[in-house]
């Protein structure tokens, strides 16, 4: 007599298409991968709100092409010329605060806002005038005093509270683990002292390289501190493909952006997994991975093209579906803004060197 026995069963049997590199990739021209991206929660309808590094800002523009309720709580006063409102930081995000390369200074940004933090170092001097240490590059020449400085800082912590206050979807774009900071309170800056304002003293600053650890420990103390004020906010982060301008490690500089895009892809992708209120979305793995072979960068292999930040934003838009136009209202082309439309600090860095 014959015993019949059940086929052995494993997890991987149950997987859909997508989870097998055969079926997804290896059988399909790069342009045609898909599923890339899942959303966990929808965003139509909702204000939202973009911060973080230089590709950010082509999330953000894109949204507002699109349709979105894209908040903007610091607009550009009307008497400046609309060609001039990226000179003077406006329209680059959703708010005045310039690149926000690091989750510490985001984390100390929603601080000071919100009156939990006070940096000691509130100017750094710069040819004959000020700059803010915290947005060094937000207008083109330094202002001319203290108090001047002053004023638009504390206008522009109000506009950051407000943002937090109304909107109900944040993108955080994470763009590097290095950051300058102040050996006396920790302050965070955005670029180092000496590059773009200020005087580089090695007894005053030093480079932190964050940790994974830093990294979660710094979003999840933001998030916290954002939702105590604004239950209904959910959090969409990403990771810049865009690789260092320069590193201040003593690593070759493609080996410490390898390092730095790792330590970012990891906390991102473990914040989504504990929190419910956050999602994560692939615009690092998209434009980067080995598949793509190289195609979406420009000549320099580091500054993502138009035809890229298309493709990406593609992939995004396929799960947050655009919202109805307004009858007579045209969207600009996904990807058609100008190269000069992206403001990116780390381009200072490209002088140095021997």
């Amino acid at each position: 007599m014959s015993t019949y026995s059940m086929p052995l069963k494993h997890p991987y049997q149950e997987q859909p298409e997508k989870a097998f590199w055969k079926k997804a990739v290896s059988n399909h021209y790069p342009l045609d991968i898909t599923q890339w991206y899942t959303k966990k929660f929808p965003i139509s309808g909702r204000p939202i709100a973009t911060a973080g590094s230089c590709f950010a800002q082509h999330i953000g523009k894109q949204l507002k092409d699109q349709g979105f309720d894209f908040v903007d709580a610091e607009p550009a006063p009307a008497f400046l010329a609309t060609e001039s409102h990226l000179d003077y930081g406006y329209g680059m995000y959703s708010a005045r605060y310039g690149n926000v390369y690091s989750s510490r200074q985001l984390l100390q940004l929603a601080q000071q806002a919100l009156g939990k933090f006070t940096p000691e170092e509130t100017y750094w001097h710069k040819n004959e005038g000020y700059v803010d240490p915290f947005r060094p590059t937000i207008e083109p020449e330094p202002f001319v005093s203290i108090d001047e400085l002053n004023s638009h800082r504390n206008y522009h912590l109000q506009c950051v509270r407000k943002l937090f206050e109304d909107a109900q979807v944040f993108v955080f774009t994470l763009g590097l683990t290095e950051t300058w900071v102040s050996k006396k309170d920790g302050s965070a800056f955005p670029m180092a002292p000496g590059v773009a304002g200020g005087l580089f003293d090695p007894q005053k600053y030093q480079l932190l390289n964050l940790s994974c650890a830093d990294v979660i420990e710094d979003m999840v103390s933001f998030f916290k501190i954002v939702r105590r004020i604004n239950n209904k906010m959910r959090f969409i982060l990403t990771v810049s493909p865009v690789p260092l301008m320069a590193t201040a490690t003593d690593q070759q500089v493609i080996v410490a952006t390898m390092h730095s895009k790792s330590v970012l892809r990891a906390a991102a992708g473990l914040l989504a997994e504990r929190f419910r209120f956050v999602d994560y979305f692939p615009s690092y793995e998209i434009i980067s991975a080995p598949v793509m072979r190289g195609q979406f960068y420009n000549p320099d292999m580091r500054t993502v093209s138009h035809y890229g930040v298309e493709h990406v934003m593609k992939q995004f838009f396929i799960e947050h579906q655009p919202p109805k136009k307004l009858k007579g209202k045209k969207p600009k082309e996904t990807g058609q803004e100008d190269e000069d439309d992206v403001r990116c600090d780390e381009e200072l860095l490209a002088v140095f060197g021997n």
